[in-house]
């Protein structure tokens, strides 16, 4: 059976821990003389983070992590994660939000759909989705929004939009997901004489 990406992580063991990354593109230049700075702002904004397991002792769960190791390809393949952390939004995240106009980039996203006149609809923190597929990708909120007497709300996102969603395209809040691939290649595991295993995985995310 051909392979194809994206791929999902095996179910076990589950996360130990998440040391995540926020990359994002800005120059600085500082004047020698006076201190005084220049920034120069990019485009570029990405999650990466390293994720660190569980020991594995299950050898069919090892069979599995190395199964899917070997299917990414090294830096080839991606895959698809979530936050592990994400417990679902601290606002009242109720309605049915979609995208209110085509063709929008960037770090302000116009909203509809959501109950209407609510204070805190979502809350600085929250995480949401947008795309599908090998487009999907997950944003964080950076300020309280509240819904007008319409339903609409104006969303301030970090990583900025890149992609355009389609006008009416659904916004996922219960497993807001981003792509992930490995810029290292492989990731190297241990596995000890009693066949346990440990790993560690590096991971950028992937943007098209």
């Amino acid at each position: 059976m051909t392979i194809t990406y994206p791929l999902s992580l095996p179910a076990k063991p589950g996360v130990k821990a998440i040391r995540w990354r926020e990359m994002t593109k800005v120059g600085v230049s500082v004047s020698p003389f006076t201190f005084q700075r220049q920034v120069q702002r990019g485009q570029g904004q990405a999650w990466a983070a390293d994720i660190t397991l569980p020991t594995i002792r299950d050898r069919a769960v090892v069979g599995e992590w190395q199964a899917f190791l070997l299917a990414m390809n090294g830096s080839q393949g991606f895959f698809a994660m979530g936050d592990p952390d994400n417990f679902g939004p601290l606002g009242v995240a109720t309605g049915s939000p979609v995208i209110d106009g085509a063709g929008q980039t960037g770090p302000d996203i116009a909203t509809t759909g959501w109950t209407v006149s609510t204070t805190g609809i979502l809350k600085k923190g929250d995480r949401i989705g947008l795309g599908s597929g090998a487009t999907a990708r997950m944003h964080k909120v950076l300020e309280d929004v509240d819904s007008d007497s319409n339903g609409d709300a104006t969303l301030s996102l970090w990583p900025r939009v890149v992609i355009a969603p389609s006008n009416g395209a659904p916004i996922e809040l219960d497993n807001p997901q981003s792509m992930f691939w490995f810029p290292d290649g492989i990731p190297e595991r241990d596995i000890d004489r009693l066949g346990d295993m440990t790993l560690t995985l590096r991971v950028m995310e992937h943007l098209v």
